[in-house]
């Protein structure tokens, strides 16, 4: 099945400083990953920049022009919190990973591809309409959505987050729209500290938190739960932040999946989609910050994008 693999070499030039988790090496442990043998019949393709017009869908005007104005010298960083840096090239990897994410959107909706995969960073879940946070700067999933409800005429579009960190900043954009579901599976307590079950929005909002040191199994059966509310919500595309620190090796969590765990969801995810949107996947690299766990993991979930 035809799977479009988008990324951009400026996304490389985000450089949040020495020791920072959220470095150039995850994408380059990615992309290295996704270059055997068995991904060649990925669609590759450069990222082009999001358009004011497109983030402004989930950002006021004023906000994205802050950040954007944001241009350092090259070797100095501006810290906008204790977590989020931009460096020179900070601004033009944020348009790349937002734009990563409305090209996949355009491809899939057009039937040109079935499912995409976004390679990209900064990544995006955290990133509140009017405050930056937790590495991010725009919200990603949620342009992708509302890019695909303006552009395309999606009436309703599901956020599948998977990421061990709930995803604020994507609730937060669309918590009182109910033509966009938000799903979420996340470790609790941890940063950012939302994500209870009790937050639900419009009836749209739908949140598992995890203990420290679940399993796949508690994992899944996670995801089990979520699943009916997701394909009751008749969506016409399916958009996954997928963050892979819930692996048992990564360094920032607690929780104790494997790749297998991450390759259960997708095809539960990709089977989902088959019987409700026409197969349709847009998927956006969101977290994992131990190198070899996250190269693995992301192969695992495209290698099912590609095959389910």
């Amino acid at each position: 099945m035809s799977v479009l693999l988008l990324t951009h070499r400026a996304c490389l030039r985000h450089d949040p400083g020495d020791y920072h988790p959220e470095c150039p090496d995850r994408l380059r442990a990615v992309l290295a990953g996704l270059e055997a043998e068995e991904f060649c019949d990925l669609i590759r393709a450069e990222a082009p920049e999001a358009t004011v017009e497109q983030l402004e869908r989930a950002h006021p005007r004023n906000y994205v022009d802050a950040i954007l104005s944001i241009r350092p010298a090259e070797g100095e960083s501006v810290a906008l919190d204790a977590d989020t840096v931009m460096s020179a090239g900070s601004a033009e990897a944020a348009l790349r990973a937002a734009g990563a994410a409305v090209a996949a959107v355009d491809a899939v909706m057009r039937g040109e591809v079935r499912r995409a995969f976004c390679a990209t960073r900064p990544p995006g879940h955290h990133a509140e309409p009017a405050r930056p946070m937790g590495f991010c700067f725009f919200a990603n999933a949620v342009i992708a959505a509302r890019h695909a409800q303006v552009a395309h005429g999606a009436a309703r579009v599901a956020i599948i987050d998977f990421d061990v960190h709930h995803g604020n900043g994507s609730q937060a954009c669309v918590e009182a729209d109910g033509t966009i579901l938000y799903a979420s599976s996340h470790q609790w307590p941890l940063y950012p500290g939302t994500g209870d079950r009790r937050e639900r929005g419009v009836g749209n909002i739908f949140n598992v938190p995890l203990r420290p040191g679940a399993d796949g199994a508690e994992f899944r059966e996670a995801w089990q739960a979520l699943l009916p509310a997701i394909e009751g919500f008749q969506p016409d595309l399916l958009v996954i932040s997928a963050g892979f620190d819930a692996h048992a090796r990564d360094p920032l969590a607690q929780l104790r999946l494997r790749e297998t765990d991450f390759a259960w969801v997708t095809e539960a995810l990709c089977g989902l989609a088959g019987r409700r949107c026409g197969g349709r996947v847009v998927s956006l690299l969101e977290g994992g910050y131990d190198l070899d766990a996250l190269a693995a993991s992301t192969a695992a979930h495209v290698r099912v994008l590609m095959q389910a």
